[in-house]
């Protein structure tokens, strides 16, 4: 109900993002190794109703077995093969849904897996997850049904320390075995560009998936508002011809307030980030700049993004 709301209010056609924890399970309890496409049926009728298309990620959190901090990485099998298991099903679901509505369905995976303390074997942690996620790649799936994301992340609350699945991991991870690497706005230290890494990781991978965010004081997960940071990010996409191999996605939460609130505030302000992007006069700008006549540019640039000189 929240989600057919939200979507009469912003301008556009949407693509809604699934939580493996978000199933229909009615009442009876399914373990997420358990899981297949017949618990999220209903989703995949509601989106074909809307005639909008459905993505999917794992959860690897919020789960008894995932207390320790440690799920995919784990140093315990049982658990480790409990979380590949459900990693294997989710992709399967994915799949089904990208055949399901004739568009490819992007499957992401985050995992929580770190620690606050220091760790002396960082080795085996990170061993442990390239095996885990090896398993769970094993099966070839076509792009045409679905397209496999991984989502890195500096740190987390709990995880000051270290983080299993770094970016220097799943950059490189992705760029091997030819997956798709998630940049979330939140996941990097507070002075690092997230804008800045486009036309760096594009130059040797075709795509890559974007989770808008806005952090505050580090990765908090705010609704996005039309500040610096997500002006940069549209203006990167646009500027280098990156719409069609940029997927753009939204991961944010506030309990604070309403969350048709929530949802309608960070798509509008997304939107409008990416309309001033279109609007700018790209062409002149770089002619401008190939003159080496960079106060000008400076001026227009600021000019085209609304911004006072």
């Amino acid at each position: 109900m929240d989600l057919n709301k939200v979507l009469t209010v912003i301008p556009g056609k949407h693509r809604i993002n699934l939580h493996a924890m978000y199933g229909d399970f009615g009442a009876t309890k399914v373990d997420r190794n358990e899981i297949d496409v017949s618990h999220f049926k209903s989703w995949i009728d509601w989106a074909e109703s809307l005639g909008i298309a459905l993505d999917f990620n794992s959860t690897y959190f919020a789960y008894p077995k995932a207390n320790s901090g440690f799920t995919l990485s784990s140093k315990q099998e049982e658990i480790r093969q409990f979380w590949i298991e459900h990693g294997k099903r989710c992709r399967e679901i994915a799949a089904s849904i990208g055949k399901s509505q004739r568009v490819p369905c992007v499957h992401n995976t985050w995992i929580p897996d770190g620690c606050k303390d220091l760790i002396i074997d960082k080795w085996t942690y990170r061993e442990n997850l390239k095996k885990s996620l090896d398993d769970i790649y094993a099966k070839p799936y076509s792009k045409s049904l679905m397209k496999d994301t991984m989502e890195s992340k500096l740190f987390g609350l709990g995880t000051e320390t270290f983080v299993v699945g770094s970016y220097d991991f799943y950059l490189a991870y992705a760029i091997k075995n030819h997956k798709i690497i998630c940049l979330d706005m939140g996941h990097f230290h507070p002075t690092e560009s997230v804008a800045d890494k486009l036309s760096a990781v594009l130059q040797f991978s075709d795509e890559v998936l974007i989770h808008v965010t806005r952090s505050v004081r580090w990765d908090s997960d705010h609704i996005p508002i039309l500040n610096q940071n997500l002006k940069e990010l549209m203006h990167e996409i646009v500027r280098n011809e990156l719409l069609e191999r940029v997927t753009i996605a939204l991961d944010f939460f506030d309990a604070s307030i309403n969350r048709i609130a929530a949802y309608v505030l960070g798509v509008r302000a997304t939107l409008q980030a990416l309309l001033i992007a279109l609007l700018e006069s790209t062409t002149l700008l770089k002619t401008t700049e190939n003159t080496e006549n960079n106060h000008v540019k400076t001026a227009s640039s600021h000019q085209t993004s609304g911004c006072p000189l």
